[in-house]
């Protein structure tokens, strides 16, 4: 908004100048004849027809690495449409009688309604794996999150009908499974902890939709490892996860669609797109993907077992961050120089914390060598583990450092089920 202001005030003072007699800005006159010089030569009258021209017959080779890795692999990319119901009432009858146009009269009552699939949103997906007639798609669970039917678009526009094999919301990853049939192309996954800095990068998928699909974007690898908070469906953060930065264009609708090296290898799969900052400046040129090495350790899981099965401490928990500094002293019972981890604020029966000693209102501070700042990192320390794992703890009770083993014998799953 100041610099339109400013392009108005300067306006504004420039035609009152010129208005004023020719001058603007410190009496400078650009319209004296001392500047000004005028030519006589008249423009040439009669036929145009010389004044067409052609192409040259020249053909550039511009093929490139990036070309051959486009080429090759633009089969295996999809569009993914989640579709879900949508709830309608007809409200009055169409022009026609019916609600839907036609002249069903059994249509036309003022109170009836109807629920059908529709689009919901769109996303891109990756073919990775053929096996017998079944083909293997992996996209983000964002991208599929609530619906109730699923299609995939390929690249040459055939559509089919997918279907959801497992899914994980901590790592944003999905897995589908389509017909084999018409399958052209499938992609293979590289190391991502080989990439470097500065290397090429290019994503392939469906910006803004499948009306652009197959759109392939050109980058480089910004940062190897970045570590970006997470978040669920309602904003809250629910931990951190460790992407890849690069400064190919990554736009709404890339989501679940894969980033290339050179090589044609896939090195990730497309998830966030850091579009501002938390003052509202535009971002651009940030986005993220999931490694190659962390999506092939997932959806091999989610095609075994429809998910993933994670170890859970069977607390209920709060941020210390977030407690006052006199209920630190008074209830806590903590030194002064403890101002960071998770409270417990409740164990439940028969939980690896219960077992391990822990009580209500102890406060974590380290797992597995990890130290806890917040709920947040917490999970994501413990998700660096396995069920039946043991984890040395240490924790804060009644204001001593004490240190435990503790065996992750409960999972994520069994500890929801003690909570509803």
């Amino acid at each position: 908004m100041a610099n339109n202001s400013l392009v108005k005030v300067a306006v504004t003072a420039l035609v009152a100048g010129l208005l004023g007699g020719g001058v603007a800005y410190g009496g400078i006159n650009y319209f004296s004849n001392n500047n000004v010089t005028t030519s006589s030569t008249s423009v040439p009258t009669g036929s145009n027809k010389s004044g067409s021209t052609s192409t040259a017959n020249v053909k550039v080779n511009v093929s490139s690495q990036a070309t051959k890795v486009f080429k090759d692999n633009k089969a295996a990319v999809v569009s993914v449409i989640n579709l879900q119901k949508q709830s309608t009432s007809s409200g009055w009858s169409g022009i026609l009688g019916g609600a839907d146009g036609s002249n069903d009269d059994s249509s036309s009552s003022s109170s009836s309604s109807n629920s059908k699939l529709q689009e919901y949103s769109e996303g891109s997906g990756l073919i990775y794996k053929t096996s017998g007639n079944a083909a293997y798609i992996v996209t983000n669970n964002h991208v599929v999150s609530g619906s109730n039917a699923i299609q995939v678009i390929m690249s040459n526009g055939t559509k089919l009908s997918a279907k959801l094999v497992g899914t994980d919301s901590v790592t944003d990853l999905a897995v589908l499974k389509i017909n084999s049939a018409k399958v052209t192309k499938t992609a293979s996954f590289g190391n991502s902890d080989n990439i470097e800095v500065g290397e090429n990068a290019l994503a392939i998928g469906s910006p803004l939709g499948s009306n652009y699909a197959t759109t392939l974007t050109e980058g480089i690898i910004s940062a190897k490892k970045r570590t970006v908070a997470t978040t669920n469906t309602s904003g809250q953060q629910t931990g951190y996860a460790t992407v890849i930065q690069t400064d190919a264009a990554i736009n709404p609708g890339n989501s679940g669609g894969p980033l290339f090296n050179l090589a044609g290898q896939v090195i990730g799969i497309n998830s966030m797109k850091l579009s501002s900052d938390s003052s509202g400046t535009s971002v651009e040129g940030m986005g993220f993907a999931i490694p190659s090495n962390e999506v092939v350790k997932i959806i091999n899981e989610l095609v075994a077992n429809g998910e993933v099965v994670r170890p859970a401490l069977g607390v209920a928990t709060y941020n210390l961050s977030s407690i006052s500094a006199s209920d630190r002293k008074s209830v806590l019972k903590l030194p002064t120089s403890v101002t960071s981890g998770v409270v417990i604020m409740k164990t439940y029966s028969g939980s690896p914390a219960k077992a391990a000693g822990l009580a209500k209102y102890d406060v974590i501070t380290e797992l597995g060598g990890k130290k806890i700042t917040s709920l947040a990192n917490l999970r994501t320390a413990l998700y660096e583990h396995k069920v039946n794992d043991t984890v040395t703890v240490k924790y804060y009770h009644e204001g001593s450092l004490k240190t435990a083993n503790m065996k992750l014998t409960e999972t994520t799953k069994t500890l929801t089920k003690q909570s509803n």
